[in-house]
């Protein structure tokens, strides 16, 4: 189920839908990285083509995040 989130970035609210499972591996990246959440919201979202969504850029990281994951445990 697709669930709307707000956050702060660079002083300004934004909200953004997500499924669960994606926002939780967020966290999980976040934590991992010993950042805050809405940092790591706000590096996604520089990074993100101006052209590309914060919904859609927040996905891909994820998904990018796993697959490097997988890479470095060699199980791709």
């Amino acid at each position: 189920m697709i669930r709307k989130h707000s956050a702060t970035l660079h002083g300004h609210r934004t909200s953004f839908s997500l499924e669960e499972p994606f926002w939780q591996e967020l966290k999980t990246i976040a934590a991992s990285r010993g950042i805050a959440l809405a940092a790591l919201l706000t590096e996604i979202d520089d990074a993100r083509p101006p052209e590309s969504n914060l919904s859609s850029a927040l996905r891909v990281h994820v998904l990018e995040a796993l697959k490097a994951r997988l890479h470095e445990l060699g199980t791709e």
